[in-house]
């Protein structure tokens, strides 16, 4: 880490931001097909870890949008931290769920999430997150995924309704459940079918079922898609009223 805050001591996340209120999740949408010069600045805050991965993707535009992504919630996340965004620190969970390192823990819980060219990253204070993104693509969702991984309820709710409708819905449904469980922070030791969500579109989807008989009392699910932008998202936080702080990606801090 003093080697990347070598790199770069200067800028991107002295400006300062606003934590969340109390049962409000920040939500910034990022772009992570950005110019060259841009995504250059963003890499000098990355660590020698952070390096090592981008270069073992083996397609180019992979391995720019993965440096693109963590310049990007380095910045953010020195901004809310008063810190230079190369010398934030990061800890990663027995089941891979990546947190601030320290103090700043107990301030800040956050979630990135990416697909394509998008990522969505959600900031709290200190409540756990969870959220996911999936831009449609060929090849990925369908009855056969459903069958194998979804619920009973999950599956009748998808059978009723018309083909034409399904792969949008398998991906709300995929979306809310890849989200509940990154807020869990369990990863897929947590089976799929131990829960069930709604696969409606609707901006509040629900907790339909869960083994953890108090769950559904406890969590929120928030449906933050961009139809416009071309994605289907979904947020969870175990609280059982939250609302969603639209942050813009320039806001508050300096630019890299």
């Amino acid at each position: 880490m003093i080697l990347a805050t070598e790199r770069r001591a200067r800028g991107g996340g002295s400006a300062g931001l606003g934590a969340p209120p109390s049962g409000v999740v920040d939500l910034w949408r990022l772009r992570l097909d950005l110019p060259d010069p841009r995504r250059a600045g963003l890499r000098e805050w990355l660590d020698d870890s952070e390096l090592e991965r981008a270069a073992r993707y083996r397609r180019r535009l992979d391995a720019h949008r993965f440096v693109a992504g963590r310049g990007q919630l380095r910045r953010v996340l020195g901004g809310y931290l008063g810190l230079d965004p190369a010398r934030v620190t990061f800890v990663t969970g027995l089941h891979g769920k990546p947190s601030l390192a320290g103090p700043a823990a107990r301030r800040l819980d956050f979630n990135l999430a990416h697909s394509d060219g998008w990522a969505l990253l959600a900031v709290t204070a200190g409540v756990a997150v969870g959220v996911d993104v999936e831009v449609p693509r060929a090849g990925f969702g369908g009855m056969d995924i459903a069958e194998r991984f979804f619920g009973a309820g999950e599956l009748r709710q998808l059978r009723a309704l018309p083909a034409a409708q399904q792969e949008a819905a398998f991906l709300r449904c995929w979306t809310r459940k890849e989200a509940y469980l990154k807020a869990h922070g369990a990863g897929l030791s947590m089976p799929l079918d131990s829960f069930e969500v709604s696969v409606a579109p609707t901006p509040s989807p629900r907790l339909r079922w869960s083994r953890d008989a108090t769950a559904r009392r406890r969590w929120s699910l928030l449906d933050v898609s961009d139809p416009a932008a071309g994605y289907l998202a979904a947020l969870a936080v175990p609280e059982p009223r939250v609302a969603v702080r639209e942050r813009r990606p320039e806001e508050g801090l300096e630019r890299a």
